[in-house]
This record gives structure tokens, sequence and C-alpha cells, in this order.
């Protein structure tokens, strides 16, 4: 995917609107405003009225405000900060494909989120606007001319943006490519516009092919019934549910945060998949915590929780050189064929590797 600037900015009377009513909710002081303003000329604002409903309850320092609501530290660019962070424009062979890894792409159909996380290392690049016509029947072609292309994960933007009849077309458009085995959708609909979840688009997405759903969900506190529910609805009509999760500063960087959070997504069905470590998107660095930090947290969960409860910690290597896993390390090598391992509670075992 090519990156370039967003083009909400022209949404400048929905964006000082919604802003305003921030104001009101006392959620952005008014000596902020024009640092704000700021913020979303990199990284569009907007929110749903989902989101509204539960900020109302909520101070500008709440798990949920941080994620949503813009802050001056946005406009810090640290130096070793990237608008392509994770080097989606060096591994675009057409519009709409992000080919990282040989059996699977990237398909973005629309820019479009209904909400953008202030973390978003797509800042660059996300806004209003789908794939026109002929762009989709590219990326299409490409896949279909790709024969070890197995997976097709449908990101964005959010795909469930999309009308029903639109997915519904993608859907039996990758449902007809013999060598697509599996179709993967990420988003965040469900934790942030439940109401989205509709039996309309249920039916829209359904395929004779396994399709994935991985929601993106960072606090328990996201977890309120309507999102439970529309999570269910998933569920209930045959989708594998996964979660990903980032580590954020100052949100959920605490081992009894993730725990809660962990379990409750396990509670709704949802395999927790990824802990992802920030990624070095201009303007977040308030965001990312240190590996160390991340590394410790993931070894609190270990054996404390469940192993249904236990994502992989990775990192994204910057400018485009794929994710690897980046947990803490439970071995190390000894003499005369011997491993030392230590157990979850930090006890050290001898093990003999014959």
């Amino acid at each position: 995917m090519t990156v370039r600037k967003n083009v909400v900015h022209s949404e400048k009377k929905q964006s000082h609107y919604l802003t305003k009513k921030l104001m009101d909710l006392e959620l952005v002081p008014p000596d902020q405003l024009q640092s704000i303003e700021k913020a979303c000329k990199n990284l569009p604002f907007n929110i749903t009225s989902h989101l509204l409903k539960i900020l109302e309850h909520q101070n500008e320092h709440s798990p949920i405000s941080r994620q949503f609501i813009p802050s001056p530290l946005e406009c810090k660019v640290g130096e070793d900060e990237l608008s392509d962070p994770i080097g989606d424009e060096s591994h675009s062979p057409v519009k709409g494909i992000v080919h990282r890894y040989p059996d699977r792409v990237l398909l973005t159909p629309t820019l479009t989120c209904p909400v953008y996380c202030r973390f978003c290392f797509r800042r660059e690049a996300v806004g209003h606007g789908l794939l026109e016509k002929l762009e989709l029947e590219r990326a299409l072609e490409y896949i279909k001319t790709n024969s070890d292309i197995w997976e097709v994960i449908l990101s964005g933007g959010d795909p469930f943006t999309l009308s029903a009849r639109r997915l519904n077309e993608l859907i039996s458009n990758l449902e007809k490519i013999e060598h697509v085995g599996v179709i993967r959708i990420h988003t965040r609909v469900p934790i942030v516009d439940p109401d989205k979840i509709t039996g309309k688009l249920i039916s829209a997405i359904k395929s004779r092919k396994p399709v994935f759903i991985v929601v993106h969900c960072n606090h328990s506190d996201e977890l309120i019934p309507e999102t439970e529910q529309a999570i269910a609805r998933l569920v209930d009509n045959g989708f594998p549910l996964l979660a990903q999760t980032v580590l954020l500063k100052g949100i959920n960087d605490n081992a009894n945060t993730l725990k809660t959070l962990m379990k409750r997504l396990v509670k709704c069905r949802v395999k927790p998949y990824y802990l992802h470590h920030g990624d070095k998107a201009e303007g977040t660095s308030h965001f990312r915590t240190t590996i160390a930090t991340g590394q410790t947290l993931v070894k609190k969960l270990r054996g404390s929780v469940s192993g249904l409860c236990q994502p992989n910690y990775m990192l994204d290597i910057p400018n485009g050189h794929g994710k690897v896993p980046i947990g803490p390390s439970y071995l190390e090598a000894s003499e005369d064929m011997y491993w030392n391992i230590t157990d979850w509670k930090g006890v050290k075992h001898r093990y003999r590797d014959e």
C-alpha cells in the first residue's frame, strides 16, 4: 500500500464538533485545543457514539480516553520514529496489497476506521476512502496469479466499515480463488461500534472457506455488555475469534491489568493471539514501553493464568522486516548436553538433552 497523507482533513466540521463534545465532557482542556488540532493533521480524529457514551463516565486519564482522544504529545516526533514504521510501502506490489510473507497477503479495501487509535502505526495512510473498482480488481488479480498465497488478511482501515454488499462481494471473490485456503478479518468494530455487528453483516462474511476474525482490544474496560453481545453474535455464527492487543504505557502495562483482559477475552470465547510491542510510528513515544518491561509482564502471566490466556509477545521489526516473538527466554545452554531451565516461579532446573 502506498503511504500517503490521509484525506480526512476536509471533514473539519465533524472534527470540530467532536472536539467540542470532548471539551463539554471535560476530556480535553480548552488550553490544549490548538495543539490537539495540530495532532489531528497527521492522524484524523473520529469516535463512535458507543465510545462517547462510555467516555461520559471517564476522565481524560482513563484507559479508554487515552487510546482515542488526541493529545499534544502526538506532536513530539522522535528521531527514530517513522511514517511507515513496519515497511508496508516496500512490500506493496499493487495498491491495496501488502505481501511480506510467502503464503499470505494483506488486502486493504478501505482506509476508513470507525475510530482512530492514537497509537496507530498507519497514521499517515488511514482516512476515508475505498479502493476504486479498478484498483480492487488489480489487487484481486494479484492474489489470483500468485498461487503461493494461502491466506488473505482483510485489514485497512477497518473492513467492517464497508457495507454488507461490498463485504459480501469481496468474500465471494476470494472464495472463488482456489489456492486461497483461509480468510482473516482484522477489526475494531465489535469493540468500538458493536451495533454494527448485525445479522446482515454476519451473513455477508459467511463463506465455505474458514473466516477467522481478529478483534483489537487493549483493556477490559472495553468489554462492556454491548461489546460482549457483539462478540457472541459472531462466535455463535461459527466464526473463530482471536484477539490482538497493543502493549501501551499507562494503559495496560500492568500484570494484573493484562491478566484481567486476557481472562475476560477467553470468557467471551476469544483466544488471545498477539501482544504487540508498540511500533515506532511518529508521535507515539508516550505509548511505548521498553521490551524489557514487556518481557517482565509476559513472564508474570506464565503459570499464573491459564495457557488459553497467553498471547505471543511480538515485535514488528522497523522498515518491513516482519514480526518476531520477543517473549522472555526460559532456556540457557550449559555444558555436557545440559540446559538450565527456569520455571514459572523463577526456580532454575538442569535438564539433560540426549
